[in-house]
Protein backbone atom coordinates (compact mmCIF):
# COMPACT_ATOMS: atom_id res chain seq x y z
CA UNK A 1 0.00 0.00 0.00
CA UNK A 2 1.87 3.46 -0.73
CA UNK A 3 1.96 6.24 1.50
CA UNK A 4 -0.44 8.76 1.76
CA UNK A 5 1.33 12.06 0.20
CA UNK A 6 0.78 14.88 2.33
CA UNK A 7 0.90 18.65 0.26
CA UNK A 8 1.57 22.00 2.95
CA UNK A 9 0.61 24.90 1.46
CA UNK A 10 1.98 27.68 3.54
CA UNK A 11 0.92 31.16 2.62
CA UNK A 12 1.76 34.71 3.46
CA UNK A 13 0.91 37.86 1.93
CA UNK A 14 2.94 38.43 -0.73
CA UNK A 15 5.28 41.47 -1.65
CA UNK A 16 6.88 43.37 -4.70
CA UNK A 17 9.06 41.03 -6.96
CA UNK A 18 11.53 44.23 -7.25
CA UNK A 19 11.41 47.49 -4.57
CA UNK A 20 11.03 49.58 -7.92
CA UNK A 21 7.78 51.57 -8.35
CA UNK A 22 6.86 49.96 -10.97
CA UNK A 23 7.14 46.33 -9.30
CA UNK A 24 5.56 48.19 -6.14
CA UNK A 25 2.50 49.07 -8.14
CA UNK A 26 1.71 46.15 -9.82
CA UNK A 27 1.61 44.30 -6.37
CA UNK A 28 -0.51 47.15 -5.38
CA UNK A 29 -2.97 46.52 -8.22
CA UNK A 30 -3.47 42.93 -6.72
CA UNK A 31 -3.50 44.07 -3.23
CA UNK A 32 -5.55 46.64 -3.46
CA UNK A 33 -8.19 45.66 -5.85
CA UNK A 34 -9.32 42.67 -3.22
CA UNK A 35 -12.82 43.23 -2.11
CA UNK A 36 -12.08 41.34 0.79
CA UNK A 37 -9.06 43.89 1.69
CA UNK A 38 -10.80 46.88 0.90
CA UNK A 39 -14.90 46.92 1.09
CA UNK A 40 -15.22 49.80 -0.38
CA UNK A 41 -18.05 49.49 -3.43
CA UNK A 42 -16.27 48.79 -6.43
CA UNK A 43 -17.64 51.62 -8.26
CA UNK A 44 -16.16 54.07 -5.57
CA UNK A 45 -12.99 52.31 -4.89
CA UNK A 46 -11.54 51.09 -8.54
CA UNK A 47 -11.48 54.99 -9.44
CA UNK A 48 -9.94 56.29 -6.24
CA UNK A 49 -7.39 53.67 -6.86
CA UNK A 50 -6.35 53.48 -10.09
CA UNK A 51 -6.95 57.45 -10.60
CA UNK A 52 -4.98 58.83 -7.74
CA UNK A 53 -3.39 55.70 -5.19
CA UNK A 54 -1.46 54.29 -7.73
CA UNK A 55 -0.13 57.27 -9.25
CA UNK A 56 1.02 58.12 -5.68
CA UNK A 57 1.68 55.26 -3.85
CA UNK A 58 4.18 52.85 -5.51
CA UNK A 59 7.05 55.48 -5.77
CA UNK A 60 6.87 56.05 -1.84
CA UNK A 61 5.99 52.21 -1.00
CA UNK A 62 8.91 51.83 -3.10
CA UNK A 63 11.51 54.05 -0.94
CA UNK A 64 10.10 51.88 2.14
CA UNK A 65 10.99 48.50 0.33
CA UNK A 66 14.80 50.04 -0.19
CA UNK A 67 15.15 50.54 3.23
CA UNK A 68 14.42 46.46 4.23
CA UNK A 69 15.83 44.72 0.91
CA UNK A 70 19.16 43.12 1.24
CA UNK A 71 21.46 40.88 -0.60
CA UNK A 72 18.54 38.11 -0.32
CA UNK A 73 15.82 40.48 -1.27
CA UNK A 74 12.72 40.55 0.57
CA UNK A 75 12.97 39.81 4.27
CA UNK A 76 8.88 38.84 3.76
CA UNK A 77 10.03 36.34 0.97
CA UNK A 78 12.87 34.48 1.94
CA UNK A 79 11.95 34.16 5.95
CA UNK A 80 8.93 32.59 4.53
CA UNK A 81 10.84 30.21 2.08
CA UNK A 82 13.57 29.45 5.08
CA UNK A 83 10.53 28.87 7.40
CA UNK A 84 9.11 26.29 4.76
CA UNK A 85 12.26 24.68 4.11
CA UNK A 86 13.07 24.41 7.93
CA UNK A 87 9.56 22.99 8.48
CA UNK A 88 9.39 20.26 6.10
CA UNK A 89 12.71 18.62 6.90
CA UNK A 90 11.19 18.77 10.65
CA UNK A 91 7.73 16.98 9.50
CA UNK A 92 9.67 14.34 7.47
CA UNK A 93 11.23 13.77 10.38
CA UNK A 94 8.15 13.00 12.42
CA UNK A 95 5.73 11.76 9.84
CA UNK A 96 7.26 8.66 8.52
CA UNK A 97 3.85 6.83 7.76
CA UNK A 98 2.94 9.94 4.59
CA UNK A 99 5.62 11.67 2.54
CA UNK A 100 5.60 15.49 3.38
CA UNK A 101 5.43 18.36 0.39
CA UNK A 102 5.48 21.70 1.49
CA UNK A 103 5.59 25.11 -0.63
CA UNK A 104 5.26 28.61 -0.13
CA UNK A 105 2.64 30.74 -1.90
CA UNK A 106 1.69 34.57 -1.83
CA UNK A 107 -2.42 35.82 -1.89
CA UNK A 108 -0.20 38.72 -4.10
CA UNK A 109 2.75 38.69 -5.99
CA UNK A 110 5.28 36.16 -6.62
CA UNK A 111 5.21 32.92 -5.79
CA UNK A 112 1.46 32.69 -6.64
CA UNK A 113 -0.98 30.34 -4.78
CA UNK A 114 -1.76 29.04 -8.26
CA UNK A 115 2.01 27.95 -8.62
CA UNK A 116 2.18 26.39 -5.25
CA UNK A 117 -0.86 24.54 -5.51
CA UNK A 118 0.65 23.20 -8.87
CA UNK A 119 3.95 22.22 -7.56
CA UNK A 120 2.03 20.43 -4.45
CA UNK A 121 -0.05 18.61 -7.52
CA UNK A 122 2.74 17.58 -9.43
CA UNK A 123 4.54 15.90 -6.44
CA UNK A 124 1.31 13.73 -6.07
CA UNK A 125 -0.60 15.01 -2.85
CA UNK A 126 -3.51 13.52 -1.90
CA UNK A 127 -4.34 15.61 1.05
CA UNK A 128 -3.58 19.36 1.21
CA UNK A 129 -3.34 21.06 4.32
CA UNK A 130 -4.16 24.84 3.59
CA UNK A 131 -1.82 26.77 6.37
CA UNK A 132 -1.91 30.67 6.50
CA UNK A 133 0.83 31.78 8.31
CA UNK A 134 -1.03 34.21 10.20
CA UNK A 135 -1.98 33.49 13.89
CA UNK A 136 -4.86 35.85 14.05
CA UNK A 137 -8.06 35.58 11.90
CA UNK A 138 -9.27 38.50 9.86
CA UNK A 139 -10.92 38.45 6.54
CA UNK A 140 -8.49 40.50 5.10
CA UNK A 141 -5.56 37.63 5.22
CA UNK A 142 -6.25 34.17 6.24
CA UNK A 143 -9.90 34.94 4.77
CA UNK A 144 -8.71 35.58 1.45
CA UNK A 145 -6.35 33.24 1.33
CA UNK A 146 -8.78 30.42 1.77
CA UNK A 147 -11.08 31.96 -0.85
CA UNK A 148 -8.23 32.20 -3.40
CA UNK A 149 -7.24 28.70 -2.42
CA UNK A 150 -10.61 27.34 -3.23
CA UNK A 151 -10.84 29.38 -6.04
CA UNK A 152 -8.02 27.57 -7.47
CA UNK A 153 -8.83 24.01 -6.65
CA UNK A 154 -12.17 24.97 -8.18
CA UNK A 155 -10.88 24.58 -11.33
CA UNK A 156 -8.80 21.38 -11.13
CA UNK A 157 -10.29 18.35 -12.88
CA UNK A 158 -9.35 15.76 -9.93
CA UNK A 159 -9.18 17.36 -6.22
CA UNK A 160 -7.75 15.45 -3.34
CA UNK A 161 -8.87 15.88 0.19
CA UNK A 162 -8.46 19.60 1.62
CA UNK A 163 -8.11 20.59 5.11
CA UNK A 164 -7.65 24.64 6.30
CA UNK A 165 -6.18 26.04 9.37
CA UNK A 166 -7.93 29.18 10.12
CA UNK A 167 -6.40 30.44 13.14
CA UNK A 168 -3.69 29.15 15.63
CA UNK A 169 -4.01 32.84 18.25
CA UNK A 170 -4.70 30.62 21.61
CA UNK A 171 -2.65 27.53 20.69
CA UNK A 172 -0.17 26.97 23.26
CA UNK A 173 3.00 25.87 20.84
CA UNK A 174 2.12 29.54 19.14
CA UNK A 175 2.21 31.34 22.38
CA UNK A 176 5.35 29.21 24.03
CA UNK A 177 7.47 30.11 21.56
CA UNK A 178 6.61 33.74 21.17
CA UNK A 179 7.19 33.68 25.07
CA UNK A 180 10.51 31.54 24.40
CA UNK A 181 11.25 34.41 21.48
CA UNK A 182 11.22 37.43 24.34
CA UNK A 183 12.77 35.61 27.08
CA UNK A 184 15.59 34.84 24.68
CA UNK A 185 15.83 38.59 24.52
CA UNK A 186 15.83 39.62 27.23
CA UNK A 187 18.71 36.78 28.37
CA UNK A 188 20.57 38.46 25.35
CA UNK A 189 19.66 42.62 26.43
CA UNK A 190 18.19 44.66 28.63
CA UNK A 191 15.14 44.32 29.94
CA UNK A 192 12.44 46.99 28.76
CA UNK A 193 10.47 49.16 31.34
CA UNK A 194 7.22 48.07 29.32
CA UNK A 195 6.56 45.54 26.33
CA UNK A 196 4.45 46.87 23.44
CA UNK A 197 2.10 44.10 21.24
CA UNK A 198 1.80 45.46 18.12
CA UNK A 199 -0.95 43.98 15.30
CA UNK A 200 -1.62 44.76 12.15
CA UNK A 201 -4.98 46.99 12.31
CA UNK A 202 -8.28 46.59 10.28
CA UNK A 203 -10.84 49.27 10.07
CA UNK A 204 -13.34 49.20 12.98
CA UNK A 205 -16.26 48.43 10.77
CA UNK A 206 -14.62 44.82 9.95
CA UNK A 207 -14.81 44.01 13.54
CA UNK A 208 -18.73 45.18 13.79
CA UNK A 209 -19.35 42.78 10.94
CA UNK A 210 -17.96 39.75 12.67
CA UNK A 211 -14.51 39.20 11.89
CA UNK A 212 -12.71 37.81 15.06
CA UNK A 213 -10.05 39.58 14.67
CA UNK A 214 -9.52 42.14 17.61
CA UNK A 215 -10.66 39.85 20.07
CA UNK A 216 -7.83 36.90 19.13
CA UNK A 217 -5.04 39.42 19.26
CA UNK A 218 -6.20 40.66 22.40
CA UNK A 219 -6.66 36.89 23.76
CA UNK A 220 -3.06 36.25 22.02
CA UNK A 221 -1.50 39.49 24.21
CA UNK A 222 -3.06 38.54 26.98
CA UNK A 223 -1.82 34.44 27.01
CA UNK A 224 1.66 36.11 26.28
CA UNK A 225 1.33 38.21 28.91
CA UNK A 226 0.25 36.15 31.69
CA UNK A 227 2.95 33.73 30.63
CA UNK A 228 6.09 36.37 31.12
CA UNK A 229 4.19 36.88 34.31
CA UNK A 230 3.93 40.82 32.87
CA UNK A 231 1.31 43.18 35.21
CA UNK A 232 -1.07 45.08 33.57
CA UNK A 233 1.26 48.56 33.75
CA UNK A 234 3.98 46.52 32.02
CA UNK A 235 2.33 45.58 28.87
CA UNK A 236 0.28 47.01 25.91
CA UNK A 237 -1.51 46.23 22.46
CA UNK A 238 -2.15 48.46 20.06
CA UNK A 239 -2.87 48.49 15.91
CA UNK A 240 -0.36 49.53 13.61
CA UNK A 241 -0.31 50.18 9.23
CA UNK A 242 -4.21 52.01 9.51
CA UNK A 243 -4.69 53.44 5.45
CA UNK A 244 -7.43 55.45 4.45
CA UNK A 245 -9.96 57.76 6.35
CA UNK A 246 -11.97 54.85 8.27
CA UNK A 247 -11.53 54.59 12.24
CA UNK A 248 -9.19 51.36 12.65
CA UNK A 249 -8.88 48.90 15.30
CA UNK A 250 -7.43 51.32 18.27
CA UNK A 251 -5.15 51.98 20.29
CA UNK A 252 -3.22 53.17 17.18
CA UNK A 253 0.61 52.25 17.62
CA UNK A 254 1.74 55.45 16.37
CA UNK A 255 0.01 57.52 19.03
CA UNK A 256 0.70 54.93 22.03
CA UNK A 257 4.51 55.10 20.92
CA UNK A 258 3.94 58.84 21.27
CA UNK A 259 2.04 59.41 24.15
CA UNK A 260 4.58 56.73 26.16
CA UNK A 261 7.58 59.15 24.42
CA UNK A 262 6.24 62.03 25.66
CA UNK A 263 5.75 60.37 29.33
CA UNK A 264 9.75 59.99 29.33
CA UNK A 265 9.42 56.74 29.61
CA UNK A 266 13.00 55.29 30.08
CA UNK A 267 13.14 51.62 27.58
CA UNK A 268 10.39 50.32 25.75
CA UNK A 269 10.49 46.92 23.98
CA UNK A 270 8.08 46.02 20.73
CA UNK A 271 7.32 42.59 19.38
CA UNK A 272 4.58 42.07 16.72
CA UNK A 273 2.93 38.43 17.48
CA UNK A 274 0.69 38.96 14.39
CA UNK A 275 3.94 38.76 11.61
CA UNK A 276 5.18 35.43 11.53
CA UNK A 277 7.91 36.40 9.16
CA UNK A 278 9.69 40.03 9.60
CA UNK A 279 8.57 42.48 7.25
CA UNK A 280 8.05 45.57 5.80
CA UNK A 281 5.60 46.27 8.78
CA UNK A 282 7.78 45.31 11.09
CA UNK A 283 11.33 45.95 10.35
CA UNK A 284 10.86 49.49 8.79
CA UNK A 285 7.40 50.31 10.52
CA UNK A 286 8.62 49.58 13.87
CA UNK A 287 11.50 49.03 14.09
CA UNK A 288 12.84 52.45 12.28
CA UNK A 289 9.70 54.82 12.28
CA UNK A 290 8.16 53.47 15.16
CA UNK A 291 11.49 54.58 16.90
CA UNK A 292 12.06 57.71 15.56
CA UNK A 293 8.77 58.73 16.87
CA UNK A 294 9.26 57.34 20.24
CA UNK A 295 12.31 58.51 21.04
CA UNK A 296 11.86 62.13 19.13
CA UNK A 297 8.80 62.57 21.89
CA UNK A 298 11.30 61.99 24.37
CA UNK A 299 11.51 58.44 25.29
CA UNK A 300 14.65 56.66 25.97
CA UNK A 301 15.86 53.43 24.38
CA UNK A 302 13.56 51.48 21.83
CA UNK A 303 14.21 47.72 20.59
CA UNK A 304 11.97 45.82 18.11
CA UNK A 305 12.00 42.23 19.28
CA UNK A 306 12.05 40.33 15.52
CA UNK A 307 9.28 38.10 14.25
CA UNK A 308 10.62 34.46 14.97
CA UNK A 309 11.07 33.73 11.34
CA UNK A 310 12.75 30.31 10.40
CA UNK A 311 14.13 29.89 14.06
CA UNK A 312 14.27 26.34 15.96
CA UNK A 313 10.95 27.73 18.08
CA UNK A 314 9.16 28.96 14.97
CA UNK A 315 9.51 25.74 12.99
CA UNK A 316 8.74 23.27 16.30
CA UNK A 317 5.39 25.58 17.19
CA UNK A 318 4.25 25.01 13.49
CA UNK A 319 5.14 21.56 13.55
CA UNK A 320 3.05 20.45 16.54
CA UNK A 321 0.25 22.93 15.11
CA UNK A 322 0.28 20.87 11.76
CA UNK A 323 0.69 17.43 13.92
CA UNK A 324 -1.97 18.14 16.36
CA UNK A 325 -4.40 19.20 13.06
CA UNK A 326 -3.52 15.78 11.00
CA UNK A 327 -3.94 13.89 13.67
CA UNK A 328 -8.19 14.74 13.61
CA UNK A 329 -8.09 12.71 10.07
Amino acid sequence: MSKRAIGILLVNTGTPDEPTPKAVRRFLVQFLSDADVIEYPRWLWLPLLHGIILRVRPRRSARLYQRVWDERGSPLLYHTRDLAAKLQDALRDQITESSVHIADGMRYGNPSIKSALAELRNKGATHLFIFPIFPQYTNTTSGTIIKAVFAELEKWRWLPSVQVLSDYHENDAYIHSIVGSIRAYWAKNERAEKLLFSFHGIPQEYVEKGDPYQAQCLRSAALIASELGLTEGQWLATFQSRFGPQTWLQPYTDVALEKLGSEKLASLAVICPGFAVDCLETVDEIGHEGRKVFQEAGGGAFAYIPALNSSDLHVQALSEIILENLCQK
